[in-house]
């Protein structure tokens, strides 16, 4: 196997075990779980020979961490928008009607390496990967991560809640003022704040275009508060109902908005779409109320 890294061990002020001292040492490897996982798949030598987590660790010591083997997928040929791209990370518009990832090969994730350049950093991903899901009905701004420090960071951004996104959904229903929707998600804690727009008529039917902004990333959750809300959106054929005068256009949800520091240049990303042509179509047939 290729040798991806190497480090020589400098002066220790006491005697210490690999699986402490190692972390991090490898910019392939910034966690303690990749580098367990590292150490499971003996891609870390330590002398020549395979490392164990109960190694103690002595001055001029050589370990290697070597290039994993990867089973090159098949690519998807699918043409995506790319929004923005560097080494590190990058946006695309995922279209609708296609799953972000999955165990199927017409994926978004399996299209990424035919839409975006390889990453030249050390620690790059074997292939990109997307660091959140959009549902297969749902179109909008898509992140990815090109490098492993960066999937980490982004992940970490997450979980504290420092990614903020943005949807634009159509409802049925006239909806008159901003709400905050709470209600529990198979009993785990969710909140969407929703906003109004517009309010208009289409064939006798009342219709709202909203602005969602989900504080926490429960799966289906915007569609499931704007339910529980008597406001469906158009379209949803899980938790909606059918509309007499809307009959395509699929489901009418979003990701229009994306904001995140990069993790790297610490730059503040903020990115929008404007409204997608399907929202657009039906407000120029409408009547506003």
């Amino acid at each position: 196997m290729k040798i991806k890294e190497t480090h020589i061990v400098p002066a220790v002020a006491e005697k210490i075990r690999l699986q402490e001292y190692a972390v991090s040492i490898f910019t392939s490897l910034p966690t303690k779980s990749s580098l367990k996982k590292a150490l499971k798949k003996e891609l870390i030598l330590l002398e020549g020979q395979p490392a164990k987590t109960s190694d103690w660790i002595k001055e001029g010591q050589k370990l290697e961490l070597l290039e994993a083997d990867t089973t090159v997928k098949r690519t998807f040929t699918l043409k995506l928008e790319v929004i923005i791209e560097d080494d590190y990370l990058a946006v695309i518009h995922k279209p609708a009607g296609i799953p972000t990832s999955g165990n199927y090969f017409k994926t978004i994730e399996n299209a990424l390496a035919f839409n975006l350049k390889e990453s030249k950093v050390k620690d790059a991903l074997p292939a990109p990967l997307p660091v959140h899901r959009l549902d297969n009905p749902t179109s909008g701004l898509l992140l990815i991560a090109k490098s492993k420090s960066v999937q980490v960071d982004l992940n970490r951004l997450f979980e504290e809640k420092k990614i903020q996104k943005s949807y634009h959904a159509l409802v049925f229903g006239s909806l008159s003022t901003s709400v905050i929707l709470n209600d529990k998600i198979e009993e785990k804690d969710a909140e969407t704040h929703s906003e109004v727009l517009e309010q208009f008529q289409l064939k006798n039917e009342n219709f709202s275009l909203v602005k969602a902004f989900p504080k926490t990333g429960r799966t289906h959750q915007i569609r499931i508060h704007l339910a529980g809300n008597g406001n469906p959106i158009v379209g949803d054929q899980l938790y909606g109902k059918t509309s007499e005068s809307i009959k395509k256009g699929g489901l009418f949800l979003a990701a229009t908005g994306l904001e995140f520091q990069h993790p790297v240049t610490k730059k503040m990303m903020k990115l929008e779409l404007p409204l997608p042509k399907k929202f657009r179509e039906i407000k120029r047939f409408s009547t506003n109320t």
